[in-house]
């Protein structure tokens, strides 16, 4: 018997999620807000790790086509003191592909395939408990049942009323994104600075990390401790106003790091909020959460990974597994649950060192995972 299965959200949990299911020859209907695949910017870069990312995509059959578009170069990082002095600079081996980078667009494309994906489908609320399946309201009125709705739909999800009343707080970090473009024709200084991968520098409570994407694009995040609405007096689309406000937050750091805002393009602000570290629900049947919808963590590389591993997981256990779908769902829950409970511990923690009053914590952190 075929189930009606829809994902909500088309990232890298709920693409992988189908992508998975699609390979094994089962329907499943992707739902996605967005008008069209490239109807905003798709972000920045992933590093994708051996045994989370890298095995989600082998699942999916797609491990091959990750490592033609992945940089291992990427992977290359160092790490500055604020006067601009290196204080560790590390490379990958020519064969290391631990965590090779992969833009997120080129990983959005590669999922993507074949799927069928239903876009300009907003979902406002998912209704479980009815006789005929799980009822899901559209923006546009419309309302269709399924036998399961997966929420893969990120930080505010619509589908995690279902089955959780919790919604994500603050963290008391800030990040704000920037860009530049054409790095290593435009900003030969600056490449010379980020090199093939990413470099950060690390102050009291604020942190400058660059990070390169593929064709010479670079992303520029600043970070700092600050009440949530710390730009209360900063109009945030004075692009001007934004870079002035941040070159006097970060005053006194080396002019070359500081030409990474002073180059900088569009500003984008980012609070940083979290779910709690041990977030589990009630299983409700027929509904289930992947990714930031389930277990939102600070962005220290590891969400999307877990979110990919935690899609094709589910799909296989669907897919291959007993007849009953619930006992299936179950099942999968209580072992993300462990798995994302011990990864939410660890990046909060990293969060707390990485922009920290004392920045020595964030160069002891880098030192702890970086090979030697």
């Amino acid at each position: 018997m075929r189930r009606r299965i829809a994902v909500v959200g088309s990232g890298p949990a709920g693409l992988t999620f189908a992508r998975v299911l699609h390979r094994h020859g089962h329907p499943v209907t992707v739902l996605e807000r967005d008008p069209a695949p490239d109807a905003r910017p798709a972000g920045g870069t992933l590093d994708l790790h051996e045994g989370l990312g890298q095995r989600a995509l082998d699942k999916a059959g797609l491990l091959a086509d990750f490592q033609a578009l992945s940089r291992p170069e990427g992977q290359a990082m160092r790490i500055l003191d604020t006067d601009g002095t290196v204080l560790r600079a590390w490379r990958p081996r020519p064969d290391d592909r631990a965590n090779p980078e992969i833009d997120r667009g080129h990983l959005r494309d590669l999922l993507l395939g074949p799927l069928d994906v239903q876009w300009g489908r907003s979902v406002t609320q998912v209704v479980p408990g009815r006789r005929d399946g799980v009822l899901v309201h559209f923006a546009d009125g419309r309302q269709e049942t399924f036998d399961l709705v997966i929420g893969a739909d990120g930080a505010w999800s619509r589908v995690r009323p279902a089955v959780s009343p919790v919604t994500p707080h603050y963290t008391g970090v800030t990040s704000v994104e920037t860009s530049l473009d054409d790095v290593d024709t435009r900003h030969r200084g600056l490449a010379r600075l980020i090199g093939e991968g990413s470099v950060a520098v690390y102050g009291v409570n604020r942190a400058l990390v660059a990070q390169r994407n593929s064709g010479g694009h670079v992303k520029v995040y600043a970070q700092f401790r600050a009440p949530l609405h710390w730009h209360a007096n900063l109009d945030l689309d004075d692009a001007e106003a934004v870079r002035s406000g941040l070159l006097a937050l970060f005053d006194g750091w080396a002019a070359p790091v500081l030409d990474l805002l002073r180059h900088g393009t569009a500003f984008v602000h980012r609070p940083l909020y979290v779910l709690p570290v041990s977030h589990t629900w009630t299983h409700v049947p027929g509904v289930t959460l992947l990714g930031d919808a389930a277990h939102l963590m600070p962005p220290l590389g590891v969400g999307a990974n877990l979110a990919m591993l935690e899609g094709a997981e589910l799909a296989e256990s669907i897919a291959t597994g007993p007849e009953d779908l619930d006992a299936a769902v179950r099942a999968f829950e209580e072992q993300m649950w462990a798995r994302a409970g011990r990864w939410a511990e660890i990046t909060a923690a990293g969060l707390e060192r990485l922009v920290s009053a004392n920045p020595a914590e964030a160069l002891a952190l880098f030192d702890q995972v970086q090979p030697s």
